[in-house]
């Protein structure tokens, strides 16, 4: 069952050279894609467009256990939650069925909200780290944020209860039933399993995730028919047909599309000079943002889109470093 309430997005979506691209104090100003899921709760995922990260981690890195200078990790998080006017909630994220409160958690530790990723801070120092993968709130101006760059963020909400949820579902975090997992943890709190939408962001799609015969196999066990044939010419496997399958279990059967608003999106910034830029540059593929633009099948596809940050495509590369989106979901 399909409820979208993303189309009214569409209509908004701007010419990104009427945008600005830095604020009052010179700072870049984070490009992100906004998605309304329900009444009074906004899907948000960035991009690697307006971010003061350089080389392979160049634009809008948002993870910081991946190498880059934790001074620019910290002033583009803090830009962010800026930009959103609201306070990050971040965990560690281990590929785990693990789901926390984040209100039982929740301290005020870093300038944009609540920081136990692990993440190292400009000064040398370690922050918290709490192990998990997905969390929950009940708390108004708290964006729940999940890091990718390949893996399937999915987020939740009530909008009666008011409890919202996110979940970094890469294949192992699935397998190991991360999606009911939050969906419990969200029901605990409150929410009723009938009036959860989510929708699915950004990930590799089943065309392009390659990953052997005998994990394609193994996968399959837990997910039928997610099976799929990469147009790399290996057996790969579908993130996304397994997430509505964990969905349907826990008793999820509304899901918003996240598509059109990305498709847009992507559509509005094909001569963005940034885009154009981090093309020419990365190394990831065409230089030139036209013939990538031309090449994508999947808008959401994170190895596909140049929008997004892709481990695979670096990988492809030959690189050893890439950067992360964050998808995340606030009750306003």
């Amino acid at each position: 069952m399909s409820n979208d309430n993303t189309t009214e997005y569409d209509n908004e979506i701007l010419n990104s050279s009427t945008i600005p691209s830095h604020d009052k104090a010179g700072r870049p100003i984070p490009v992100t894609i906004p998605i309304q899921l329900a009444p009074g709760i906004k899907v948000v995922y960035t991009t690697r467009l307006g971010g003061v990260s350089t080389g392979d981690w160049a634009g809008l890195n948002l993870g910081g256990r991946g190498g880059d200078d934790p001074a620019h990790v910290a002033a583009n998080r803090q830009a962010l939650a800026d930009e959103l006017g609201v306070k990050l909630s971040l965990i560690g994220q281990v590929h785990s069925g693990t789901a926390v409160d984040a209100d039982e958690l929740w301290e005020e530790n870093a300038p944009y909200g609540f920081d136990a990723s692990g993440t190292a801070l400009p000064d040398g120092t370690e922050a918290r780290r709490v192990e998990a993968d997905g969390q929950v709130t009940s708390q108004r101006g708290v964006a729940l944020g999940m890091f990718a760059a390949d893996c399937l963020p999915v987020l939740f909400a009530d909008p009666e209860s008011g409890v919202i949820g996110a979940a970094h579902c890469g294949r192992r975090g699935l397998q190991r039933g991360v999606i009911g997992a939050t969906v419990d943890l969200m029901v605990a709190k409150g929410a009723k399993r009938e009036s959860i939408v989510a929708t699915l962001g950004p990930c590799i799609c089943g065309d392009c995730y390659e990953v052997g015969e005998e994990i394609a196999e193994d996968f399959q066990k837990r997910f039928p028919l997610t099976r799929t044939v990469t147009r790399f010419g290996g057996a790969g496997v579908d993130l996304n047909e397994a997430a509505m399958i964990d969905l349907a279990f826990a008793g999820v059967t509304k899901v918003g599309r996240s598509l059109p608003r990305v498709n847009a999106a992507t559509q509005y910034l094909d001569a963005d000079e940034e885009l154009a830029e981090l093309c020419r540059t990365d190394g990831e593929g065409p230089e030139s943002l036209r013939e990538r633009l031309e090449q994508i099948r999947h808008s959401m596809c994170t190895l596909e889109n140049p929008l997004w940050y892709s481990h695979r495509r670096a990988t492809r590369a030959g690189k050893t470093h890439e950067g992360r989106l964050l998808a995340l979901i606030v009750r306003e």
